[in-house]
C-alpha cells in the first residue's frame, strides 16, 4: 500500500497550514464544516488509519513549512511501513496478543512513567553524602572494594629531551617548599608532554605511565616494591617517576580511591528508594480514592 505523492503532498500541506495558522482557528472551522468527533484520516493500511490529530507534536512550532512537510512525510511513510510489517507478521506467525499488550504497557511506562519518576527524583533527592556515610559504607563492604589494578600516589613527568633545566626536575620533585612546588607546576605547564603532580589522590599505575617505556615493564608489582624513584628515556622524551605510596592489585582499595564510586552508589540507592516510594504513594492514594478495582476472575 503506497500513498500517491500528489495526495500525500496535499495532506501534508494541509497539515502544515494547520500547524502554522493555529489550533484554535482550525478547531472553529472544523466545528462549522464537520460533525463533532469526526477524525480526518491522512493515511490507511488495510483497516488501520492514521489520523490528523495523531500528527500533533511531530513538528515544533518554530519549524518552517518546508521542515514541517519533511517531518510529517517521514512520519507517515514510517507509519505505513510499520503497519505493513505488522499485517504481514499477523498473516505468517502466531502472535500472542496478551504478551504484546504487556510489552506495550511496559513500553508506555518506560516513556511516561520514567519521565515522571525522574522528575519526582529530581524534586526529592538529597544529593548530599557525608564523609561519615561514605566511610561507614566502605567499612561494612570491604570485600566489594578489592583492587583490580596497581595504584600509586606520586609525581610523574614526561618531557621532550630538548626541554630546558631537566637536571633540576628531580630536585623539584623531592622538594616540599611551596616555591619549588610552584616552580615544578609552572615547568610542567610550559614544557611537559604529560604530567601528574603529587597530591592525596590515587591513580592507576598503568594509566599514569601509558605511552612510556614504563608501560612495558614486565613485572610491575616487583617494580613498585623496588623503586620509589625512577628515570628512563626513549628517542624523544625523558620520563621521571617519584612514588610516594602504592597499593597492589587484589588488596583492599584505599577509601580515597573509591570515595566517588561509593558516593555514586549511595545516591543510586536513594534514587531506587524514591522510585519505590513514588509507586507506593501513587498506589495508596489511588486506593483511597477508589480509582481502580480488580474484578473477580
Amino acid at each position: 500500500m503506497k500513498i500517491s505523492r500528489f495526495v500525500l503532498n496535499l495532506l501534508i500541506a494541509g497539515w502544515s497550514c494547520f500547524l502554522l495558522v493555529g489550533c484554535e482557528f482550525i478547531r472553529m472551522k472544523q466545528e462549522q464544516a464537520e460533525p463533532e468527533n469526526v477524525r480526518k484520516a491522512v493515511a490507511r493500511v488495510s483497516n488501520s488509519f492514521l489520523y490528523q490529530d495523531e500528527l500533533i507534536g511531530i513538528t515544533p512550532p518554530s519549524s518552517s513549512a518546508e521542515d514541517s512537510i519533511a517531518r510529517v512525510t517521514a512520519y507517515i511513510n514510517s507509519w505505513i511501513r510499520k503497519q505493513l510489517v505488522i499485517n504481514e507478521a499477523m498473516k505468517n506467525i502466531d502472535i500472542n496478543e496478551a504478551e504484546v499488550e504487556r510489552k506495550v504497557l511496559d513500553y508506555r511506562y518506560s516513556l511516561i512513567g520514567y519521565e515522571y519518576q525522574n522528575y519526582y527524583i529530581k524534586q526529592n533527592l538529597n544529593d548530599s553524602v557525608t564523609d561519615k556515610e561514605i566511610e561507614a559504607y566502605y567499612k561494612e563492604r570491604l570485600d566489594n572494594f578489592i583492587l583490580k589494578q596497581n595504584i600509586i600516589r606520586g609525581t610523574y613527568l614526561k618531557v621532550p629531551k630538548e626541554a630546558p633545566r631537566t637536571k633540576r626536575i628531580k630536585e623539584l620533585m623531592y622538594s616540599t617548599k611551596e616555591k619549588d612546588l610552584a616552580e615544578l607546576k609552572s615547568y610542567c605547564l610550559s614544557f611537559s608532554a604529560a604530567y601528574h603532580l603529587a597530591d592525596s589522590s590515587w591513580i592507576e599505575f598503568d594509566k599514569l605511565v601509558v605511552n612510556s617505556p614504563l608501560a612495558e615493564i614486565p613485572n610491575k608489582i616487583q617494580f613498585l616494591r623496588s623503586y620509589n624513584y625512577y628515570e628512563t628515556s626513549d628517542s624523544e622524551f625523558l620520563y621521571y617517576l617519584k612514588i610516594d605510596a602504592y597499593k597492589i592489585s587484589d588488596n583492599v582499595s584505599p577509601l580515597e580511591f573509591v570515595k566517588q564510586d561509593i558516593k555514586n552508589i549511595i545516591l543510586n540507592k536513594r534514587k531506587v528508594e524514591l522510585a519505590k516510594k513514588l509507586e507506593d504513594e501513587v498506589y495508596e492514594n489511588a486506593a483511597k480514592r477508589q480509582d481502580f478495582e480488580v474484578f473477580d476472575k
